[in-house]
């Protein structure tokens, strides 16, 4: 229906009837001013608001029009809807698509190959980003292809190997190589053809497939390392021989030649209904060649009967049958009476025996030079920069403190030879706390009873005992060890001061005996009096040269038999004898005093009194006053 708007139409007749079974509807001119087209949308009608049409009017109006339209297309309005919803739904054409798509793409590739050649690009761009995103997807897939492929390609050309390792040992060193040398030589000819020659039963080196009914040739194949004529021109001759054959002799013409004999070479005739296929065989061919002949003849007469009927000069079609061809150019060697790999297995132990020798050895000394590399490395104040093997020698480089450990002692312990290890080292200080402990003990010299340790932070701590004065020099020098950012000596106590603490316990630990209520000591006694001297002597010799006061107090005790007044008395004067005694001895008694405590401070019971009859000392000691 053309697409006229219903101002239009009232305009070519100004009254339209539309009569049918179900309605009888009139539309005037006067009822309808202006409209969209009939046909432009698929549900009701979109009219323009008109000012001269009553509100009310538009739905009678779409009423009416949709009727027209149903009757004029004979298609039901709910029908046409759903059309036009069909149209524009973009959901329902691709589900559409997708039921038709597969059953187009297997019709298309059955026509011609324009649909492979469209897709090649867009699956090329796929594969390609699948490998961008997983390499894993495609790698899967081909897994169980690629390891039994593999596999089998590996076999193959072991097998291969192996027998053509075998025959070029046995044509070089056997007596019969030799026998085939000679004959090169005189022959002229090189060894491998006298070979050939030698181990070869039969070979087809040419192949023509030609149309019988003119003669053409279609098809010409050629086994490697052949030199030929032209082929046009042997095909026409075989063709010529054929003819003259059939009309000089009594032969019907459903008959053909099936052989010829040229010196060593035979050419072998297979016909056809529509072609022929001659073989150019060097050497005795077997009957099974005839039957490989005969299958190919008739697989091309199957594959391409229609072309060959219709051949007219042109051979591109006949090229489909190059496969059957190449079926029949077959050959034959001189097969050993059994398979021996004697040489070949003998050549390949001796070559693996010197390989595993070698490798092993190879490996050995691998081994042995990385270790010696992983001990340099592990040795502070060593940095290998560098390492190199060069002409059988090792070459290694780089940088040693001069108290480490010389990298020549684990030559010997990694078994290397000496000679085949070349290094250079260049000197440095390193900052190795290890290396940093033995030179603060080269430059500071501390006694056997101090242990110095540096840590991590380059704190130099000092243990044990030693001398005031390497105390006071170590203070100072500590500072010019590098790598030494303190010194601590806490836990360092000075040998004199030790030494004070051990005569004041030996001192206090002294202690004199008297006779029941008297001030003379009992026998054996006296003879503590020396030893006691010399202590204190060195007692106060030490906390002079320390700077320190001692100050040392005589207790004089009594037992608790007598009064308490004349024990008093006792004690007090046994203290003063011994204090008497040390000033007459040459010590300076001037800050030593003597007490007597009687019984007060018994340490022993009653039942032993005469252990409380006796003189103790303590000794008091503090820093000079200035």
């Amino acid at each position: 229906m053309s697409n006229k708007s219903t101002n239009e139409i009232a305009k070519e007749s100004p009254k339209i009837n539309i009569n049918s079974s179900q309605t009888s509807i009139t539309v005037s001119p006067g009822t309808i001013r202006e409209t969209q087209s009939l046909t432009q949308s698929p549900g009701l009608e979109s009219i323009p608001a008109s000012t001269d049409l009553p509100a009310n009017s538009h739905l009678k109006i779409s009423d009416e029009l949709s009727t027209i339209r149903s009757l004029l297309l004979g298609v039901e309005p709910s029908q046409l809807n759903k059309l036009y919803e069909r149209l524009n739904d973009p959901q329902i054409q691709a589900e559409d698509i997708s039921r038709l798509l597969p059953e187009a793409v297997v019709l298309r590739s059955k026509q011609d190959k324009q649909l492979g050649e469209a897709v090649i690009s867009t699956v090329e761009t796929a594969i390609h980003s699948s490998v961008k995103q997983d390499h894993n997807i495609l790698s899967e897939a081909f897994f169980p292809i690629v390891g039994p492929a593999t596999r089998k390609a590996i076999s193959a050309a072991m097998e291969e190997m192996m027998q053509s390792l075998n025959q070029t040992l046995e044509h070089s060193v056997s007596p019969q190589s030799l026998q085939w040398r000679l004959e090169a030589r005189r022959t002229g000819k090189s060894f491998a053809e006298i070979i050939l020659l030698r181990t070869l039963v039969y070979r087809v080196e040419q192949v023509f497939l030609i149309h019988k009914q003119t003669g053409l040739l279609l098809q010409h194949l050629v086994a490697p390392r052949v030199t030929t004529q032209d082929p046009d021109l042997v095909s026409a001759m075989l063709t010529a021989i054929q003819d003259f054959v059939k009309d000089s002799f009594s032969v019907e013409r459903s008959e053909g030649l099936q052989s010829l004999q040229f010196g060593e070479l035979t050419v072998w005739v297979e016909e056809g209904p529509q072609a022929v296929l001659a073989a150019i065989v060097r050497g005795k061919p077997p009957q099974e060649l005839r039957l490989i002949l005969r299958e190919a003849v008739e697989k091309i007469h199957l594959k391409l009967s229609s072309e060959i009927n219709a051949f007219n000069g042109d051979t591109e079609p006949f090229a489909a049958s190059r496969p059957y061809l190449e079926a029949c150019l077959a050959e034959g060697y001189k097969s050993p009476p059994k398979k021996n790999y004697t040489y070949a297995w003998s050549l390949l132990g001796t070559i693996a025996i010197a390989c595993g020798i070698w490798g092993f050895l190879t490996l050995r000394d691998q081994f042995r030079w990385h270790s010696y590399i992983q001990k340099l490395e592990s040795q502070p104040g060593i940095v290998v920069v560098n390492t190199k093997q060069h002409q059988g020698k090792y070459l290694i480089s780089g940088m040693r403190d001069p108290l480490a450990v010389d990298p020549k002692t684990f030559i010997q312990q990694a078994n290397l030879n000496p000679q085949k290890v070349s290094s250079q080292w260049r000197s440095y200080i390193s900052l190795d706390p290890q290396l940093v402990t033995i030179r603060s003990e080269k430059l500071l010299l501390p006694p056997k009873t101090v242990s110095l340790k540096v840590d991590n932070n380059g704190i130099l701590n000092a243990t044990g005992s030693a001398p005031r004065q390497w105390i006071l020099e170590t203070r100072k020098l500590w500072r010019f060890i590098p790598g030494i950012s303190q010194f601590n000596d806490t836990n360092l106590q000075e040998i004199e001061l030790s030494q004070l603490e051990l005569y004041k316990q030996q001192i206090e630990q002294e202690t004199l005996f008297f006779a029941e209520g008297t001030t003379e000591l009992i026998p054996g006694e006296a003879n503590k009096l020396t030893n006691l001297v010399i202590k204190i002597n060195q007692l106060l010799d030490t906390a002079i040269y320390l700077g320190k006061d001692i100050r040392l107090q005589i207790t004089g005790h009594s037992s608790t038999t007598g009064t308490e007044i004349r024990n008093n008395f006792l004690s007090k004067a046994r203290a003063n004898k011994i204090l008497s005694y040390l000033t007459s001895q040459g010590i300076n008694t001037s800050n030593f005093n003597g007490v007597g405590i009687a019984s007060n401070l018994s340490l022993q019971p009653e039942s032993a009194q005469e252990a409380n009859r006796k003189v103790s000392f303590k000794i008091f000691i503090s820093d000079t006053s200035n």
